[in-house]
C-alpha cells in the first residue's frame, strides 16, 4: 500500500504564500505523475497542477498559472506546491494524488489511484 501525507496548509491573508508538501511512503512504486487537486465546500474536486515523473513536465490549471509552482524531489518521492499571490477563491482542501500507470491526461481525478488525506488552505480577504 502507498500512503501520501500532505502538510503545509493553514490560514494566510490574501496576497500571501504557502508551500504544500506531499510525501509518498509504503511499498515501492513507480510514479508516472503526481498532482494536486482542491475542493471547496459545495464544489467538485478540481485540478490544480501535475508533474510528470519521467521528464518533469508540468501542467497547471488556468486559475493558478503564474501563481503556483509544482516541483518534486525524486529521491524522497515528494512533491511540492508553492502557492504565491493567494486569493480568497483559493480557499479549499488541497489533495495530493499519485498515479502509477500511463494515462493520456492527468488533469482528472480518475487518472490517480492514490490520494492523500487533504490539507486545509484558507485565504482571508
Amino acid at each position: 500500500q502507498v500512503q501520501l501525507v500532505e502538510s503545509g496548509g493553514g490560514l494566510v491573508q490574501a496576497g500571501g504564500s504557502l508551500r504544500l508538501s506531499c510525501a509518498a511512503s509504503g511499498r515501492t512504486f513507480s510514479s508516472y505523475a503526481m498532482g494536486w487537486f482542491r475542493q471547496a465546500p459545495g464544489k467538485e474536486r478540481e485540478f490544480v497542477a501535475y508533474i510528470r515523473w519521467s521528464d518533469g513536465y508540468r501542467y497547471y490549471a488556468d486559475s493558478v498559472k503564474g501563481r503556483f509552482t509544482i516541483s518534486r524531489a525524486n529521491a524522497q518521492n515528494t512533491v511540492y506546491l508553492q502557492m504565491n499571490s493567494l486569493k480568497p477563491e483559493d480557499t479549499a482542501v488541497y489533495y495530493c494524488a499519485a498515479c502509477d500507470k500511463y494515462w493520456s491526461t492527468y488533469t482528472i481525478p480518475g487518472s490517480y489511484n492514490y490520494w492523500g488525506q487533504g490539507t486545509q488552505v484558507t485565504v482571508s480577504s
